[in-house]
């Protein structure tokens, strides 16, 4: 390996680690959100666990965590960060529509950016967005389905998806609903957001919310149906910047609560 690309990928670490990890009241906003979705004792997913302020963050709440990341440079730092939390359990390996081996494209200054979506990231190279962002090499990873997951380790009560484009094709992998989940979101690419949404609709009645940026905070107060999530996101002040999409199942007794006779 060059002594650029190595350093590259340092750059690519660190940065990741002071994002994440090194601003303050980022973990408590975000402890506070998932404490709302997922209590102690919960089974959780983390996919696309990155630097592992997510799974840090579930963890905390009391959460049992998996925690699945195919970059090898983020799932050594991960095992590293965990080293002693035996409830956490890191997976070196992507999350799709199937399992096996998947060519994955890095993006070494820009980590998080690193996809297993090849259409995705060829959109992203057109998006002024992303003029910064360079996909420079590709590497085979394992992959695996989130079907495969739950039968290994059982239902998880919350699973986060931020897979770079990949949202869709790993809810393709889902054949039940669960509980609650979140997925990234882009304003450029909405089309994404509705497939994602569309699966769900057809696995079970959710209802779903957003979270702007890295606020960590729900930016409506009701759950709302699919077509309403999505009529959201096109509004002018929800198209300047991205963020999370979460969505729940809504119970006999939640739509009860809010359709009176």
């Amino acid at each position: 390996m060059s002594s650029t690309r190595r350093a590259s990928r340092a750059i690519g670490l660190l940065r990741s680690l002071a994002v994440y990890h090194g601003i303050p009241m980022r973990q408590r906003r975000l402890r506070r959100l998932y404490a709302t979705l997922a209590a102690p004792g919960d089974l959780t997913f983390d996919l696309g666990a990155h630097a592992g302020n997510r799974t840090r963050a579930l963890a905390a709440v009391g959460c049992r965590v998996v925690a699945l990341e195919p970059q090898p440079d983020f799932a050594r730092l991960l095992r590293l960060l965990f080293a002693r939390r035996t409830s956490i359990e890191i997976i070196e390996a992507a999350v799709g529509e199937r399992s096996g081996r998947a060519s994955l494209s890095v993006s070494d200054r820009s980590p998080t950016m690193t996809t297993l979506a090849t259409e995705w990231r060829d959109e992203r190279a057109r998006d002024p967005v992303f003029a910064g962002v360079s996909w420079n090499r590709g590497i085979e990873v394992n992959t695996t389905t989130l079907d495969k997951l739950i039968a290994q380790f059982g239902t998880p009560a919350f699973i986060k998806i931020d897979v770079e484009g990949s949202e869709p094709q790993v809810l393709a992998g889902l054949s039940q609903p669960v509980q609650a989940l979140s997925f990234e979101y882009l304003p450029h690419a909405l089309d994404y957001t509705r497939a994602c949404v569309a699966r769900l609709t057809a696995l079970g009645p959710y209802r779903f919310n957003w979270s702007p940026g890295e606020s960590y905070a729900l930016a409506v107060e009701r759950w709302l149906t699919g077509d309403e999530l999505t009529a959201a996101l096109e509004n002018q002040d929800a198209q300047r910047r991205s963020g999370d999409v979460y969505a729940r199942l809504h119970s006999e007794e939640t739509r009860a609560a809010a359709c009176p006779p």
